[in-house]
């Protein structure tokens, strides 16, 4: 990877500071990744050092500790970078319903008020195609955006035009951001300018709605796979690199993150374009949101902890984070179901 000097950042922080904006939803206060020619020289000059990455990321529970007030205003900006998750065969339009209502109210009002954060929203609701029209309609007016997943989700092997035409009827139902994943096959066989061809023509058919590319990093084989995708898909106009569909065993690791984010400050570095991060599966504690949120400091830096920029792709994680906020105002653990998601 490319080597970039950035300062240390401190994980600590005042809790006016770190709630500021945190109920804030996503804004487009950066201009969107355009994307550039494939430069094939630096896909294949890419290294990674995987003894190296995988020691950095072994540290890094340990490395940042917030306590008290401190953890309770990183677990209220954990929320506001939740995308609200349901991808199952048995989603109803009842099920799509309760949850955008707690996107809208994620934790219980009463502790809003002790942590004097009036109004605090998930980043998002992210739903099959066939429930985005339910979702747009639940969450009207609050400008919470609908994500779709879409080209196949989540082995991304149907034909390559209906992929296409998913996105495009994703994108006429409402949906304001696409979740594709790409073909794990063309990083498996090092065809780079296939990878590139397919993510390029993924954006079109996006048109104005962000899309996110799932690599599905834990079928890439290698972190120097993971990457050289993630570096492919960004000069293919990517907003976002996701990690994971959370359909496969492996799913968001934090030396796959690493590696990612660092693809991602190389980019930007560059290019001057700033792409987003989505870690998930996997990511169901508190304590797990708390130490992705401080490699994000420590790596990209404050700009990447807002919504446009950084979710993470969970349905249990809410649950927990409630819970722990329950623990912070109250000094006693609730029983799960108190904290139900839908």
């Amino acid at each position: 990877m490319k080597s970039c000097a950035r300062s240390e950042h401190e994980c600590n922080m005042q809790k006016t500071t770190l709630l500021s904006d945190t109920h804030q939803l996503p804004q487009a206060v950066e201009p969107r990744n355009p994307g550039m020619a494939l430069d094939l020289d630096w896909v294949r000059a890419v290294q990674v050092n995987t003894s190296a990455v995988e020691r950095r990321a072994k540290t890094l529970p340990g490395r940042r500790s917030v306590k008290k007030e401190h953890q309770a205003a990183w677990l209220a900006k954990a929320i506001s970078l939740i995308d609200l998750t349901t991808l199952s065969g048995d989603d109803t339009e009842g099920r799509v319903k309760r949850l955008c209502a707690k996107a809208l109210q994620p934790v219980r009002q009463e502790i809003l008020e002790t942590l004097e954060l009036p109004t605090l929203t998930t980043g998002a609701i992210c739903v099959y195609h066939d429930m985005i029209e339910t979702a747009v309609t639940a969450l009207e007016g609050s400008g919470i955006p609908v994500a779709a997943v879409s080209t196949g989700f989540p082995a991304g092997l149907s034909p390559f035009h209906l992929r296409v035409e998913e996105i495009r009827q994703s994108v006429a139902a409402g949906a304001a951001e696409i979740d594709i994943v790409i073909s794990r096959r063309h990083v498996l066989q090092g065809n780079w300018q296939a990878l590139y061809d397919e993510m390029r023509t993924f954006r079109e058919a996006c048109g104005d709605a962000h899309v996110k590319a799932i690599l599905a990093t834990g079928e890439l084989g290698t972190l120097r796979n993971v990457a050289k995708a993630s570096l492919v898909c960004m000069m293919a106009g990517a907003d976002f690199i996701k990690t994971s569909t959370g359909k496969e065993s492996v799913n968001a690791t934090l030396p796959v993150s690493l590696v990612m984010i660092r693809a991602i400050r190389d980019y930007y570095d560059c290019t001057g374009y700033r792409v987003g991060y989505k870690p998930a599966g996997g990511i169901s504690k508190a304590k797990d949101a708390l130490v992705y949120l401080a490699l994000i400091k420590d790596e990209l830096g404050d700009r990447w902890l807002q919504p446009d920029l950084f979710r993470f792709g969970a349905s249990s994680l809410l649950g927990d984070i409630e819970r722990q906020l329950e623990h912070h105002i109250t000094g006693a653990y609730s029983a799960g179901y108190r904290h139900a998601i839908g």
